[in-house]
């Protein structure tokens, strides 16, 4: 929990270890699936009414899978903050699930792979994820046709049963509240709540090599994927600032050397990309089939030339982007307990704004170029959708990743 009593609002997040990593094999999509299955009326509220009342409340309500987690997610005037953790509570511990409206949830659910389908860069996101790290836990979270077409009630059911559990769950809670009355009130809820886990996770080695997904179109998507350090390393944020420095806004040098010196796409960019053991970055770009060639070499060689290290003014741009990230966080209940609750799954206890801050304060040039001295980006993997797939016999020096 964290009090912000300048506001008026309450958020809560809470995260159940339900997200698609808990996915069969046979049956990828079915974390989605469910989330949208639990939604359709809990405890004494159908699904009509499970909406109606969340409305009456004021929410505004999200929920969203992730690899690890089921979240729900909502926002409401505080004095309505006990009312909706109760409706929360029946999601969790009693949901509905009416058969009735399975076709209905299904229909949904293909609609969600459709549209994943026709985002090409998310779908290159994707494999980008699969190729570094090991399975499950690259594995995104809609699923194929094939396997939502199979799933079944029970399926839904027992999926519930096993990874709706408090075991590994986590409740956000941010915005103008009282720790003592809080506490109480989760005591309450869900004090009582059993459950543990019903499997444990066995790894596979992730997708070896590069790859190119055919795809007739004028366009051609490149990303490219290369080990970093998680969110839990201590030189996170030496490597979030470094690729800050890479693909942070219009001055960055993703944009100014790819986009705007040399014309070659629409959209470029790169990204840290953390899961609670391992990390990533993810670079992206959209290009026309014509300048995919020309669009990769480059990006890879500023992928590579940040290994020389980055300086001072590029820093002071950066830091002062990170920072209004962090005031921004302050002036708004949902993104404070979403980060909370990240935090705890990943650390295991939460870092104060004020503790990142001080991080940032004490990130400087020497210390990034240190870093990149010691971790230079290598060991790239690269996915291309489109036409033709491009030479990558020179990403690393020659041969396959």
């Amino acid at each position: 929990m964290q009090s912000m009593p300048w506001l008026e609002s309450a958020a809560i997040s809470v995260l159940v270890p339900a997200g698609s990593q808990r996915d069969p094999s046979e049956l990828p999509g079915l974390a989605s699936f469910t989330a949208e299955m639990v939604q359709r009326g809990c405890g004494n509220l159908n699904s009509r009414q499970f909406v109606d009342e969340l409305d009456r409340l004021g929410a505004a309500r999200s929920a969203s899978v992730t690899n690890s987690h089921t979240r729900f997610s909502a926002a409401v005037p505080s004095s309505r903050l006990e009312e909706t953790l109760a409706i929360y509570r029946d999601l969790l511990r009693s949901p509905h699930l009416p058969e009735a409206q399975l076709e209905d949830s299904r229909m949904v659910a293909m609609q969600e792979l459709l549209a994943m389908e026709d985002d090409l860069a998310q779908k290159l996101l994707r494999e980008l994820r699969l190729r570094l790290y090991p399975d499950p836990y690259g594995r995104g979270t809609t699923g194929s046709p094939e396997s939502v077409q199979a799933i079944s009630h029970r399926d839904v059911a027992s999926h519930v049963e096993d990874y709706y559990v408090p075991e590994n769950s986590i409740i956000s809670i941010a915005g103008k509240i009282e720790f003592e009355a809080v506490t109480s009130i989760i005591e309450n809820l869900f004090g009582d709540w059993e459950g543990a886990l019903q499997s444990d996770i066995y790894q596979t080695p992730p997708r070896d090599g590069h790859h190119h997904i055919q795809h007739e179109s004028s366009q051609t998507q490149i990303g490219i994927v290369y080990p970093s350090v998680p969110y839990s390393h201590p030189d996170y944020f030496l490597a979030r600032s470094a690729i800050g420095i890479l693909s942070d806004g219009m001055s960055s040098r993703l944009f100014t050397e790819v986009r705007e010196k040399r014309g070659l796409c629409y959209t470029v960019y790169a990204m840290c990309h953390t899961i609670k053991e391992e990390g990533c970055v993810l670079a992206y770009a959209g290009t026309t089939t014509d300048r995919a060639q020309e669009t990769l070499d480059v990006m890879l060689a500023e992928i590579r030339r940040l290994g020389d290290g980055v300086f001072e003014d590029e820093l002071k741009r950066l830091k002062a982007r990170m920072k209004t990230g962090l005031i921004m966080q302050q002036e708004s209940s949902s993104s404070r307990s979403i980060s909370m609750a990240s935090d705890w799954h990943l650390l295991g206890y939460v870092r104060t704004l004020e503790e990142l801050s001080d991080i940032l304060d004490k990130v400087n040039t020497e210390s990034i170029n240190q870093y990149l001295s010691d971790h230079p980006p290598q060991q790239f993997k690269v996915v291309t959708l489109g036409q033709h797939a491009l030479d990558t016999s020179g990403v690393n020096g020659g041969g396959e990743a």
